[in-house]
């Protein structure tokens, strides 16, 4: 199977570059339960557990991917352009900041 790279768009290669990931933890994935079945085979075949062998200490179960965090809602929108948002947590934006300044409440602003 030859893929064409240059004819593919940003997107298509980002998609392509993900899909390539999420196979290759599944192909791993698949990779430890088979090496940890053969482990456990190979030990009892001794009278052993992998426990044993391992000093006491059980095979590593597989780390679980980190979720990235959700985006916050925004609850303030800049009067002059809605476009520019601000969910009220961390620093405040300039037109937040020139907003008050000039006598408007956070509530006027409050989406």
């Amino acid at each position: 199977m030859k893929i064409n790279l240059k004819n593919m768009t940003r997107k298509e290669l980002e998609k392509l570059g993900s899909d390539v990931e999420k196979a290759l933890v599944k192909l791993q994935k698949k990779d430890l339960k088979k090496v940890r079945l053969e482990m456990d085979k190979l030990a009892a075949a001794h009278g052993v557990t992998v426990a044993d062998v391992l000093g006491g200490r059980a095979p590593a179960p597989a780390k679980k991917a980190v979720k990235a965090k959700a985006k916050s809602t925004p609850k303030y929108a800049n009067p002059k352009d809605a476009s520019q948002t601000w969910t009220g947590k961390g620093r405040q934006p300039v037109w937040f900041k020139d907003a008050i300044a000039a006598g408007k409440s956070p509530g006027s602003m409050a989406i």
